[in-house]
C-alpha cells in the first residue's frame, strides 16, 4: 500500500519527466530534502521516455552552451555514482554543411566554443566520410567535430536521477495529478492534488507539455504548445560500425544515431504539425501519436540520401510523439513574475535530454540562493509576453519554431508566423515608405527601409545581405543630416505617489532626485553589482515618474520594480506602453528639423541634454526629452498614440529641407556601437557590473540612499576588476561581426564579442565585448595587447580601446 501523500513539503515538484527529476536531484545535492515530486501517472511517460537521446553540447549562445556541456558531464558520472545504468556513450557528433554558408555557420559555432574551452574540430569532407562510413560525402563541404558529445537512454537516465535524488531525501509520488496551485498574499503556498493539499514554500512546474495548463492554475503565462515529431527505426544492419557518432544533416533537416546495432533517424521539418490542440487526453500515458506516412517520405528521402543504405534496411519502427516548443525555440526557466515562489522548467524544443542536467542544476541554484547563479536571460521565462500564451497564437508560430532547429541561423532572421500582433500607430505610413519590418515582443518595428523599386524582404546571408546600403544610408543620414526613428516598442511605466522617489532611489543606481522636467540614465542592480535593467527616468512631476526601458525587457522590468515596492508604499505603478507612440529626432540637423516643425525653442540654453519640454507639434501635445542612442545631437517625442499619424507627417514634410530621411533598427544599431552604447541583454546583464561594463558615470555612489548593489560596487572600486568591456574594431574593411566571435590577445584567447556590427562611418565592422585577465584589467593592460578576432575559424587583428572610437563628428584610437 503506498504511503499517504504528505501534507508538507519545502518543495513541490510537478512532473516527473527528464527535467523534474534532474531538479530533484541537484536540490538534493545541495541538502534541500524536503523535496517532494508529483508525477500525473508514471515518470518519463510524457515526452521523456520517446526522446532520440542524443547529446549535444554546442547551443546558439555560450551560456546555453555550458548548461549543455555540464549536462554531458554529468551524464557521464551518473551511471558510476548510482549504480543505475543510463545507457551514455561518449560517441562524439558529426554535424555536416553542404553548402558554404552553412559551413559558416558551422565555423562561426565552432569559433564561440573555443571561448570557455569547449573541445570541438573542424574537419573536411574526407574526415566526415571517415567518422561516418555510411555516408554519402559527395556534396558534403565540411563539417564539425565534438568528440565530448554522445548519446544516452532518456528512460534509464531519469531513473538514475530519481534513484540518487530518492537517496538524498527526495519523496516521489507517482499516479497524483496536481488539480490546482495554492497561492496567497502574491505568493505560491502549495498543490492542490486528487489524494489532497501540500503546502509548500516552492512550487516548481516540470510539467512538460502539459505546463501550460499547469501554469493557467497558478494564474502564470506558460507559453508552449506540443508538436508532433517524427523518426524510425531500422531492423539490425549487419553492416553498421559500432560506436558511431551522432551525425546532423541540417541542411536536410535530418539526424541520425546508432543505437544498438540499427539507425534512429529523425527530422525537425520546415513546417510542424501542431498537436493537442482540443487538450491532451486525459489517460495519455506513455502513448504513440498515429502515423503519417505522407509527411514522413520527404523526411525518409532525405535520410537515404545521405545514408544510402537506408534504401535496402528494413524499417522497424516509425515512431510519431508529441514534444512542447516554445515560440522563440529556447526553453522557460525561472521564478514567474505573476507569482512568487511558483518556479518554472519546461519548453525544451526537443533538446530536454540534453539540457535537463544544467537546467536541474541552475534552477535548483536559484531556489536555493533566492536568484540565478548565471545569466540566464536566454531562457528566463520573464522574456515572454502575455500575449504570447495564446492557443492560436502558440498553434500558428510553434509549427515555424520546430523546424527552425536546423533551418539556417543567419543574422537578424526574421519569424514569419504570427506576425502584426503589436503594430505602432504610425505603422501602415512606415510600411507606404517602404519599411521592411522585424518584430521584438511581438512589436513590428522597421529594421531599414527599401527606396523605391526595391522590396522591402530580407535576402539572408553571412555577408553583406541585400539591406546593407540601405541601412547605411539611414546611418549616413543619422551622422550628417537628420534621420527618424519609430520607438514606439519601448515599454513605459508610470511611477505616482508620495513614494515615488524613495523606491526609485533604493532601486535606481543613479541619482534620480532630479527636479521636475529631467532625465536620469541608470542602471538596476543586484546585489551582486550585477545590472538587472538598463533604463532611462524622467522626472514628471515631484510625485511622478516615467520609467522607460526596451520592449523586450518589459516584463522583467516591471517584475523587478514590483518585487523591490513594499506592500504598504503610496506608489502606483502603470503601464503606459500603449498610450504612447515614441518619435526619435536624431542627428546634427535635428535641432533645426524640429524647431521648423514647431515653435518650441530647442536652443542649447533653453533644451539642454537631459530635458524634458512639453511641446507641440501638428497641434498634439508632445513630451520631448532630450537623449539619443546614435552619439549625435537628438530628441525622443513621446506622443500620445491618437496624434502619431500626423505628428509624423509634419516632421516628414519638413524633412527634405533638413537632409532627413526614415530610419531603421540596423542604422540605429550601427552607430550606437559606433558610439559605444551599451544594449542590455547583449553587453550589459545581471552578471555584469556597471564598473566592468564601463557605466560607472552612471552611479551615484555618494547619494544619500544606500541603492541595491551599491556595497558590491564599492568593494569593486577598491579592489579592482579582472575583466572589462573593451571597444574593437576590425583593421579589414571586409569581414563583418555579430556577436560571440572569440578576442584574442597576445594569441590567447581573452572574451568575445558580445556585439558586433558595420561602421559605416568607421568604414569597418566593430563591437563590444569582454576581456578578461586574473591579474585585473585596465587601461594599460588593453592598451598593451595585440588583438584578433576569430570569425568562422580566421583571425583578423582589430584595435582596442576603453573608449569608442567615433564621438560626434570625430574619430579616435588611430581607427
Amino acid at each position: 500500500m503506498a504511503e499517504p501523500l504528505p501534507g508538507a513539503a519545502r518543495v513541490v515538484i510537478i512532473g516527473g519527466g527528464i527535467v523534474g527529476c534532474s531538479l530533484a536531484y541537484h536540490l538534493a545535492q545541495l541538502g534541500w530534502r524536503d523535496v517532494l515530486l508529483l508525477e500525473r501517472k508514471t515518470l518519463t511517460c510524457g515526452t521523456t521516455w520517446h526522446a532520440a537521446g542524443l547529446v549535444g553540447q554546442l547551443r546558439a549562445t555560450l551560456n546555453l552552451t555550458k548548461l549543455a556541456r555540464y549536462t554531458a558531464e554529468l551524464y557521464a558520472k551518473l551511471e558510476a555514482e548510482t549504480g543505475q545504468a543510463t545507457g551514455f556513450r561518449r560517441t562524439g557528433s558529426v554535424s555536416i554543411a553542404t553548402t558554404a554558408a552553412r559551413f559558416e555557420e558551422l565555423r562561426r559555432g565552432a569559433s564561440m566554443a573555443k571561448t570557455f574551452g569547449l573541445e570541438v574540430e573542424v574537419i573536411s569532407p574526407t574526415q566526415v566520410r571517415e567518422l561516418w562510413p555510411l555516408l554519402a560525402a559527395g556534396d558534403v563541404v565540411g563539417g564539425v567535430y565534438l568528440p565530448g558529445d554522445g548519446q544516452t537512454n532518456p528512460t534509464d537516465t531519469t531513473m538514475a536521477l530519481a534513484k540518487a535524488a530518492r537517496r538524498g531525501g527526495v519523496r516521489i509520488r507517482e499516479d497524483t495529478k496536481v488539480t490546482g496551485v495554492l497561492s496567497a498574499n502574491g505568493r505560491a503556498t502549495g498543490v492542490r492534488t486528487e489524494h489532497g493539499d501540500v503546502t509548500a514554500e516552492v512550487v516548481v512546474n516540470c510539467a512538460g507539455m502539459w505546463a501550460r495548463e499547469v501554469g493557467r492554475l497558478a494564474g502564470v503565462n506558460v507559453p508552449l504548445h506540443a508538436c508532433e515529431h517524427f523518426y524510425a527505426i531500422t531492423e539490425g544492419l549487419d553492416d553498421l560500425p559500432p560506436g558511431l557518432p551522432v551525425l546532423r544533416d541540417p541542411d536536410s533537416c535530418t539526424y541520425f544515431k546508432e543505437d544498438a546495432g540499427k539507425i534512429l533517424f529523425g527530422a525537425f521539418e520546415p513546417r510542424a504539425k501542431p498537436w493537442g490542440m482540443d487538450g491532451i487526453p486525459e489517460d495519455f500515458c506513455f502513448d504513440e501519436l498515429p502515423e503519417d506516412i505522407d509527411h514522413f517520405t520527404p523526411i525518409l528521402e532525405a535520410a537515404m540520401h545521405r545514408v544510402p543504405r537506408l534504401e535496402t534496411a528494413g524499417i522497424r519502427r516509425f515512431f510519431n510523439g508529441p514534444e512542447s516548443f516554445t515560440p522563440d525555440n529556447r526553453y522557460l526557466l525561472g521564478e514567474a513574475p505573476e507569482l512568487k515562489g511558483f518556479f518554472v522548467a519546461a519548453g525544451f524544443n526537443s533538446i530536454g535530454i540534453q539540457s535537463a542536467g544544467g537546467a536541474g542544476k541552475v534552477l535548483a541554484e536559484w531556489i536555493v540562493a533566492g536568484h540565478p547563479p548565471m545569466d540566464l536571460w536566454d531562457v528566463d521565462i520573464r522574456r515572454m509576453m502575455p500575449f504570447q500564451g495564446g492557443a492560436a497564437y502558440l498553434r500558428e508560430r510553434v509549427g515555424e519554431a520546430l523546424g527552425l532547429l536546423y533551418a539556417m541561423h543567419w543574422p537578424y532572421r526574421q519569424y514569419e508566423t504570427a506576425r502584426g500582433l503589436r503594430c505602432s500607430p504610425v505603422h501602415e505610413r512606415l510600411a507606404a515608405r517602404g519599411a521592411c519590418f522585424g518584430e521584438v515582443a511581438g512589436w513590428e518595428r522597421p529594421n531599414w527601409f527599401a527606396p523605391a523599386g526595391v522590396t522591402p524582404a530580407y535576402d539572408y546571408s553571412y555577408g553583406r545581405q541585400n539591406w546593407f546600403p540601405h541601412a547605411a544610408a539611414e546611418h549616413r543620414a543619422a551622422r550628417q543630416t537628420a534621420a527618424i526613428f519609430d520607438l514606439t516598442s519601448f515599454a513605459k511605466f508610470l511611477l505616482q505617489g508620495p513614494d515615488a522617489e524613495s523606491i526609485l532611489q533604493t532601486v535606481c543606481a543613479n541619482d534620480v532626485g532630479v527636479p521636475p522636467g529631467r532625465v536620469v540614465y541608470t542602471q538596476w542592480l543586484n546585489a551582486r553589482g550585477g545590472i538587472e535593467a538598463d533604463l532611462t527616468v524622467s522626472r514628471l512631476a515631484d510625485d511622478r515618474y516615467l520609467v522607460v526601458t526596451s520592449g523586450a525587457t518589459a516584463v522583467r522590468v516591471l517584475d523587478w520594480l514590483r518585487r523591490h515596492t513594499p506592500a504598504q508604499a503610496r506608489l502606483s505603478i502603470t503601464d503606459v506602453t500603449s498610450a504612447y507612440a515614441i518619435i526619435g529626432v536624431m542627428g546634427p540637423n535635428s535641432r533645426a528639423l524640429l524647431g521648423a516643425a514647431c515653435v518650441a525653442d530647442f536652443s542649447e540654453d533653453a533644451f539642454p541634454f537631459a530635458a524634458v519640454r512639453d511641446i507641440e507639434i501638428a497641434n498634439a501635445p508632445i513630451r520631448a526629452q532630450r537623449l539619443s542612442y546614435v552619439g549625435e545631437l537628438g530628441w525622443e517625442l513621446y506622443i500620445p498614440s491618437e496624434y502619431a499619424g500626423g505628428v509624423l507627417d509634419s516632421l516628414l514634410a519638413e524633412g527634405p529641407d533638413h537632409g532627413a530621411r526614415l530610419a531603421g533598427m540596423h542604422a540605429l544599431d550601427s552607430c550606437r556601437l559606433e558610439a559605444g552604447f551599451r544594449h542590455w541583454g547583449h553587453d550589459i546583464g545581471d552578471e555584469d557590473t556597471p564598473i566592468e561594463a564601463g557605466l560607472a558615470f552612471a552611479c551615484a555612489l555618494d547619494k544619500p540612499t544606500a541603492f541595491i548593489g551599491r556595497d558590491a560596487l564599492l568593494r569593486q572600486r577598491r579592489e579592482g576588476v579582472t575583466r572589462r568591456l573593451v571597444h574593437f574594431a576590425l583593421d579589414d574593411p571586409e569581414p563583418l561581426l555579430y556577436h560571440n566571435e572569440p578576442v584574442l590577445r597576445d594569441g590567447r584567447v581573452v572574451g568575445r564579442l558580445t556585439s558586433g556590427a558595420y561602421g559605416h562611418t568607421l568604414g569597418r565592422a566593430v563591437g563590444l565585448g569582454y576581456i578578461a585577465d586574473p591579474g585585473g584589467v585596465d587601461a594599460a593592460f588593453v592598451r598593451s595587447g595585440h588583438y584578433e578576432i576569430e570569425v568562422a575559424g580566421e583571425r583578423f587583428g582589430a584595435r582596442a580601446g576603453l573608449r569608442p572610437f567615433y564621438r560626434s563628428g570625430r574619430t579616435h584610437g588611430q581607427v
